[in-house]
């Protein structure tokens, strides 16, 4: 007698590759999608062609969305120096503005508070820490104790970037550090709040992101900032993400006036993250 439940597991393991069939294409679909809508809205719109803008130069290697381009066509302008940097927030060291830096011979220094992510990033990038060219660090982090960690890491006083990344305390944190003169800073914004707004949630060193709209700081506030310690607003990524300024005594006349958030303000459009390409891995490598 034939066993009734052969036919069931042929039509269900049928419906299962057809269903994962479905998916790729909808993603596919979704994919181009996505890139159709920025090749009208971003790369080919007016508004994106001055080119003191940064926009149009948005790409994604290991960053979670344009960030990698806009950093590279940034030092393109004003040049490198020492080419550290410093990032926290850094996830498990596989998607933030820094890692691709890595690739191009920069060296700097991550910090996180999540133990399983420093895990990953010392089993992944051990090659560059063993090199002297990583330093890791696990640790949470507030306004008090920010200076003390890039100090405990023999960070230098100046050095090329900095990205704040860490959901809640951005701006407090930013202003907390006073005696390092990072050259960029990268710093996410909440995009929400409309340009003309001042808004900084209330500083609480143990507080951390409720994956509400209530975090971080509006642009105008982190504009703000910037303006009192030395740094101008040079532009933000599309999708309403992350702000770049620059110091005040590298601008010249690289960049797109005026460095203010009603000029530089992206809204949320964050349905367009997505990563392009297959899963990210790191491992050794050469330059060659």
């Amino acid at each position: 007698m034939a066993n009734p439940f052969s036919k069931f597991s042929q039509y269900f393991l049928e419906s299962l590759r057809n269903g994962r069939k479905a998916m790729r294409h909808s993603e596919r679909m979704a994919h181009m999608m996505v890139d159709n809508y920025l090749d009208e809205h971003l790369f080919k719109a007016e508004k994106y062609q001055d080119p003191k803008k940064l926009n149009k130069y948005e790409f994604q290697v290991y960053s979670q969305n344009g960030e990698d381009g806009i950093i590279e066509e940034i030092f393109k302008r004003i040049g490198t120096t020492n080419k550290f940097f410093i990032e926290f927030g850094v996830d498990n060291g596989l998607e933030n503005n820094t890692a691709y830096l890595l690739l191009k011979d920069w060296s700097g220094l991550w910090i996180d508070g999540n133990p399983n992510f420093i895990s990953t990033i010392r089993e992944k990038y051990g090659f560059l820490i063993d090199q002297k060219k990583l330093f890791v660090k696990n640790a949470f982090i507030n306004a008090e104790n920010i200076e003390s960690l890039f100090k405990e890491a023999g960070a230098p006083q100046e050095f090329d970037l900095i990205s704040i990344d860490i959901d809640q305390n951005d701006y407090w944190v930013w202003r907390g550090i006073t005696n390092f003169n990072p050259r960029i800073v990268v710093i996410e914004y909440n995009a929400l709040i409309r340009p003309n707004t001042k808004f900084v949630v209330e500083y609480d060193a143990g507080k951390m992101w409720n994956q509400t709209a209530y975090h971080n700081a509006s642009l105008k506030s982190l504009e703000l900032l910037g303006r009192e310690k030395g740094y101008s607003l040079v532009g933000c990524n599309f999708v309403g993400a992350n702000a770049f300024f620059v110091r005040n005594d590298l601008l010249k006349d690289y960049f797109a006036e005026p460095f203010t958030a009603e000029n530089h303000h992206e809204p949320p459009r964050y349905y367009l993250t997505r990563q392009i390409g297959h899963p990210r891995d790191f491992g050794p490598f050469k330059n060659i």
